[in-house]
């Protein structure tokens, strides 16, 4: 294997040029995209930049409360980014999702760095950092769309679960259908292109590993490993996220909390 090809300053600067292309269509249709991609490639740039050098002292220090603490910001960005997109409350469903997404990382974590890898030190920054990172940011999006499609269907369709409650059904029986569409609406976008995996894309960790001088069997093992901690961590952090969820979204007489529900009701 050959070592990586580094990209120089120049290079990096001049790759931004192909973004006339997109731009260009943007403008000729008038789709009005246009600040928006600048400002997200920017802000795009300016991030992976801090976080270049924010990685590098923490990868030299290697210390496993600034790993921590490191992976608890990244929790804390992605509740706070699901809430405000799936339009919940954060002030009710806050600690909810912050418990979800600690301990399905929790889970997640120690099962295959500890279980799989089997690292001496479970807090390894090289692997403790990133893997969590991939199955946060991975949690986060279908978090987004199965809290919105479960709370929008609880908002849009109360006299259903009332229905169901007024006609003997208990409160976990009456919120199950809403349960079962946000869980298929969030995870069957992951399931469909799991199944596809290697036939149409090569997923990006396994071509980071390939790019860097690992053997394509190698990478391919830990692509593997990555995609069942990535379906694992974001099936039970969505889970989780609605079962905890629903013990503040209801008061004491099993009613659906119009605080919980009121920014869904203004979209």
């Amino acid at each position: 294997m050959t070592s990586i090809q580094d990209i120089s300053w120049i290079n990096l600067l001049l790759s931004f040029t192909i973004i006339i292309i997109p731009l260009a269509g943007f403008w000729y249709y008038r789709v009005g995209l246009t600040k928006a991609t600048l400002i997200a490639i920017a802000r795009m740039t300016i991030q992976l930049s801090a976080v270049a050098i924010y990685l590098e002292y923490i990868f030299e220090k290697n210390n496993p409360f600034l790993n921590s603490a490191w992976v608890l910001i990244m929790i804390l960005i992605g509740v706070f980014t699901t809430l405000k997109r799936s339009n919940l409350s954060i002030k009710i469903m806050a600690v909810p999702l912050i418990i979800s997404a600690i301990t399905s990382l929790l889970i997640v974590d120690a099962f295959f760095l500890g279980a799989i890898i089997r690292l001496p030190y479970v807090f390894e920054s090289q692997y403790f950092i990133p893997i969590s990172g991939m199955i946060l940011g991975n949690a986060m999006n279908h978090n987004i769309v199965g809290l919105s499609a479960y709370f929008e269907g609880l908002s849009n369709n109360q006299n259903l679960y009332y229905f169901l409650l007024i006609n003997g059904k208990n409160k976990k029986e009456a919120v199950n259908p809403f349960i079962v569409q946000a869980i298929r609406k969030a995870l069957n976008p992951m399931i469909a292109n799991t199944s596809v995996m290697g036939l149409i894309s090569l997923p990006g960790m396994m071509t980071g590993q390939i790019l860097g001088g690992n053997s394509p069997s190698t990478a391919i093992r830990y692509q593997i490993m990555i995609m069942l901690a990535i379906f694992t961590g974001c099936s039970i952090n969505l889970m989780l996220s609605i079962i905890l969820g629903n013990k503040t979204a209801f008061d004491k007489m099993d009613r659906i909390s119009t605080s919980v529900l009121i920014k869904t009701k203004k979209r």
